[in-house]
């Protein structure tokens, strides 16, 4: 999996390449805590690219948005494909997170959402 990290007016945007499963999700829950204890208040994460998220991924989202919760930061997911948002519905995990249908609209509403 490859990851790929930029700024855009103070919102950091850290994009997945590939599948996030039991292999990359390791790496993948490390860097979201690595932005959360570096202080950044406002992620994005672009699924955009992502056809396959299991388990051990949900669980670093999980502990990524808890983390951002407990830290008064705001994590926005965007660009789930068909396949990947079935996942998170049939996981429950959808009212879990703020989604947003692209990279634009989860950029806006990380602008938008308090402080």
């Amino acid at each position: 999996m490859q990851l790929i990290e930029e700024t855009a007016e103070e919102i950091t945007v850290l994009e997945p390449h590939g599948r996030i499963d039991s292999a990359t999700a390791p790496e993948f829950g490390e860097r979201l805590n690595r932005l959360l204890e570096a202080g950044r208040t406002a992620i994005l994460v672009n699924l955009q690219n992502v056809a396959f998220v299991s388990s051990a991924g949900f669980h670093a989202l999980l502990l990524a948005n808890r983390t951002a919760v407990e830290r008064h930061s705001r994590l926005v997911l965007c660009g789930l494909l068909d396949e990947v948002r079935r996942l998170f519905e049939i996981g429950g995990f959808i009212e879990q997170f703020l989604i947003c249908q692209s990279r634009d609209e989860g950029l806006e509403r990380l602008k938008q959402l308090p402080r």
